[in-house]
């Protein structure tokens, strides 16, 4: 129950996936935004078996790369931010403007902040050592079905908001609003942790 509970918090609340869904949704439509929800499930479900089987414990013994993990990850979501705000989708050439390729949204769970903090929480506190992999794949099936529902949710909300954003306006102030939410989604990541 406990393993639900976190993963649905996790997974429904915002943080960069759900924010990048939802302008994809919002720009692109829910079939366009298919394989970035796919990649979403794919990239952590991924993450989430290399973390249990000792990642983390790799990064927890090299600060340099932690921290060169973190910064890399900070620059690429301000990236993302940019690329939101400046989105023309709605009414934009499907040549001009194209949504996150499931590829790319797999490779980003690994400078996600929020997938990481995720990950490293499932393998360590809702697995059980005697049947460590029977666990983590419970963990990892419970969090690709929240993923999925969640991540789809999202960009399903961003879809039912596509009309009223025909506007030009209404379109540049939900973009300029996604993108500075997904810079503020980041905060926690960059505030110093306190004992």
């Amino acid at each position: 129950m406990g393993l639900v509970l976190f993963s649905s918090v996790s997974a429904f609340t915002p943080g960069p996936n759900n924010l990048m869904a939802l302008a994809s949704g919002a720009n692109y439509g829910y079939r366009r935004t298919l394989p970035h929800i796919l990649g979403v499930c794919l990239g952590f479900s991924i993450m989430l078996v290399l973390v249990g089987a000792g990642l983390g414990r790799l990064l927890k013994a090299a600060p340099l790369a932690y921290t060169i993990l973190k910064y890399a990850s900070i620059t690429y979501l301000v990236y993302l931010a940019w690329k939101i705000a400046t989105s023309k989708g709605i009414g934009e050439g499907r040549k001009a403007s194209a949504p996150i390729t499931a590829p790319q949204s797999a490779a980003f769970q690994w400078i996600n902040p929020k997938a990481w903090i995720a990950a490293v929480t499932v393998v360590s506190s809702f697995t059980i050592p005697q049947t460590f992999w029977a666990s983590l794949l419970i963990g990892g099936v419970t969090n690709i079905v929240l993923a999925f529902s969640a991540v789809s949710s999202w960009a399903l909300f961003g879809t039912m908001v596509k009309k009223w954003l025909s506007n030009p306006l209404h379109l540049r102030i939900f973009n300029w609003s996604m993108a500075t939410l997904l810079v503020l989604s980041i905060i926690p990541s960059v505030l110093p942790r306190t004992p």
